[in-house]
């Protein structure tokens, strides 16, 4: 008989759970826009309702390399999530808000 996650979690000692956990982590903040949707526990039938669109516009969207950042925000709030834009520099990081004091709706 197959042993659930949890029971094999529990068996896994507590600096293996927290690697593990870390890992996960690492993983989550690395997703595709459709594996993030996925994650999320929502379909593409799911956005197309929630932003107007029909089903096959959020699938090409999830495809695109090149993206608005208007449409990525409208995308990621219909998911529950908030976007930030942060650029990374050697002497740290700079969160830029000029897109935050766009009207998006």
């Amino acid at each position: 008989m197959a042993k659930s996650f949890k029971q094999l979690r529990d068996k896994m000692s507590p600096e293996s759970q927290k690697r593990a956990e870390a890992k996960a982590q690492q993983l989550l903040a690395q997703l595709p826009l459709s594996e993030l949707l996925r994650a999320r526990s929502l379909s593409q039938e799911n956005m197309a309702e929630t932003l107007l669109m029909k089903q096959a516009s959020i699938s090409k969207l999830e495809r695109r390399t090149d993206i608005y950042i208007s449409t990525l925000r409208s995308y990621i709030e219909a998911m529950g999530g908030k976007l930030d834009i942060i650029a990374r520099f050697p002497a740290g990081e700079v969160k830029i808000n000029h897109f935050s004091e766009l009207d998006m709706g």
